[in-house]
Parts: structure tokens; C-alpha cells; sequence
């Protein structure tokens, strides 16, 4: 199978930091903060459990490259063409005085997500030129230990600003696990009324929330495209825009949500746990770990399941 695995070092601090058992008994406390139940951290079921075990212990440098906003544009325009991909205005580590290209823009960091601003006017730029500043000091993801993150560059980028009517555009997010798309989740009124759902390939709703948007023209073209770049790997997710009837490729997501936020309904969670499952191999998750992983099973979190099995709070 084809792998995803552009050049980057992953650089050493990523792959240390604190010990295995405090990170496990942090990642646990989280997730039972969202979702009111302790996650098996050590045999994950559920979608959300093993976006878990993912941040813990799945240590492949060619996944973690993808974090690398620049770098999986690059990606993505070898296997798909530069016209299936938004395009890159500029890049660097700090915003010219003047912009690159015509208003509205959109600026953000290469090494994060939700580090981005929109820019329609000189003002703007300023204001993002000196909110930039604070991404370009920030390590994204040590605090919900998405190490992976680390393997990204600390950059900026600036893309022209897509869709119409001066809002932000629909998000379409292609969940592919084992390398066969199953849901699409679209994202409408980011910046505002934001507001999502769960669709399967047909365009048929899997969630109880709703939503306006229709089937997109391209969307058969968006879901070949997902499962190109995903092939050989477990899951990923692919985001994608569609401008004026075309797909335009945004970003990979290694952590869809970091595994907190609840799905719609809850027995998504259980079928795309299962897909995950079936993509690793069926069996011998612990056991068999995945390149840099000695293996072991957590005693820490296996312990803390012991003590704490699914218990509702008040």
C-alpha cells in the first residue's frame, strides 16, 4: 500500500516529555470530564477511546508528518493535481508589512488547529500580524497531548479567502478508516452560528441535528480523493472545501475533535470504533503496538478502569 510519509524530522522533544503513566492518567481524566465515563486505554472500542490510544502510544513518523499544514498541501497536490488543493499565498515566520495578495485573506499557523483569522481590511492585517506573533510561540497540542503536533513546522500561512458572500465556507470532513470512506461531517457557519452533522456517502443523515447544506456536486470526487491519501493508514480524516462545483483539498486531522466531543448519535461511536478496530488488524492491539511502541499494556490506565468503571456523575 501506498503510505503518506513526506521528510520531515519529528523532532525529539515530541517523542519524550512527561512519563507514559502520567500522560495516560491525564488523557483518562479528560476524556471522563467530556464524555462521563473512563475510557479503555489499553483495548479501545470506541472511535473516541482510540483517538486516545492514538496520542499515547501510536509513534509512526509518517503519521505525525501530517500535521504539517505546507507539507500536506505538497502531499496532496502530487496525488491529486495543485488545482485540487488551496492555494498558498505565502509563507514564513512573520506576516509582511504588507499582504500578499488581495483582500479578504486568511491567515494561519501551519503548526496547529483553530490558530486562524480573517483578513478584509489593513486593520485587520495588523491585528493579525500582532496575534500571529503569540502562535509563533505556542507548542499546539501539548495540552490535550497531541504530541504529533510537534513534528510540524512552526510557520504561517496566508490563503485567499474562500466562497461567497463573506462568510466562512462549508467544511466537508471525510472520516476513512482501513481506507474506505464511511461519514461525511459537514461543518456550516464557522465563525458564527456553527453547526454540524453526520452524513453517510449517499448524503442521508446518521445524526439527529440537521443541516442546509445540500449534496455537494463534487462530493464523489471528494470521497476518492479521501481515500487516495489515506491509503495505508489506520484513520484519518480529510477536510475539504468545494468551490463553484470543485473540491479543494484543506488539511488531514489525526484527533477528529481529540476524541471528546460526543457523537450524534452515540452508536457512531461504537460502528466507527469497530471500522478502527477492523483496520488495525482485528486483534492483538496491545500487543502488537505499532513502530516505536514497545508493546506494553498501561498499568496505570488499566488500573484506573479497574477502580472506575463507567460511572455517571450527578
Amino acid at each position: 500500500m501506498t503510505s503518506v510519509s513526506p521528510a520531515l524530522t519529528v523532532p525529539a522533544q515530541a517523542r519524550t516529555g512527561l512519563p507514559l503513566a502520567i500522560r495516560s492518567a491525564r488523557v483518562a481524566l479528560t476524556y471522563f470530564w467530556r464524555h462521563r465515563r473512563w475510557p479503555s486505554l489499553s483495548g479501545p472500542r470506541l472511535f473516541t477511546e482510540w483517538v486516545q490510544w492514538r496520542k499515547l502510544h501510536d509513534r509512526r513518523d509518517g503519521l505525525a508528518r501530517l500535521t504539517d499544514k505546507l507539507k500536506s498541501k505538497l502531499i496532496a497536490s502530487s496525488a491529486l493535481g495543485p488545482a485540487m488543493v488551496v492555494p498558498t499565498l505565502w509563507s514564513g515566520k512573520e506576516l509582511p508589512s504588507v499582504p500578499p495578495g488581495p483582500y479578504p485573506l486568511m491567515v494561519k499557523a501551519n503548526h496547529g488547529c483553530g490558530h486562524h483569522v480573517v483578513v478584509r481590511s489593513d486593520a485587520d492585517w495588523q491585528r493579525a500580524r500582532r496575534r500571529s506573533r503569540d502562535w509563533m510561540r505556542v507548542s499546539y497540542g501539548a495540552w490535550l497531548d497531541e504530541w504529533h503536533y510537534g513534528a510540524a513546522r512552526r510557520l504561517l500561512i496566508v490563503e485567499p479567502m474562500l466562497g461567497e458572500g463573506g462568510g466562512l465556507p462549508v467544511d466537508f470532513k471525510i472520516y476513512v478508516l482501513g481506507g474506505r470512506a464511511v461519514i461525511v461531517q459537514v461543518h456550516e457557519g464557522r465563525g458564527g452560528n456553527h453547526r454540524w452533522a453526520q452524513m453517510d456517502l449517499d448524503w442521508r443523515p446518521l445524526s439527529r441535528r440537521t443541516t442546509s447544506v445540500v449534496r455537494p456536486a463534487s462530493l464523489e470526487a471528494m470521497i476518492d480523493a479521501a481515500e487516495r491519501l489515506s491509503s495505508g493508514h489506520d484513520m484519518l480524516r480529510v477536510d475539504f472545501y468545494e468551490i463553484a462545483g470543485q473540491p479543494l483539498f484543506g488539511e488531514f486531522c489525526l484527533f477528529p475533535g481529540s476524541g471528546l466531543d460526543p457523537f450524534d448519535p452515540p452508536e457512531l461511536d461504537d460502528w466507527l470504533g469497530m471500522l478502527w478496530t477492523e483496520a488495525r488488524g482485528l486483534s492483538g492491539i496491545a500487543e502488537r503496538g505499532c513502530d516505536g511502541v514497545d508493546g506494553q499494556l498501561d498499568p496505570v490506565a488499566d488500573a484506573m478502569i479497574g477502580f472506575a468503571a463507567p460511572m455517571p456523575l450527578q
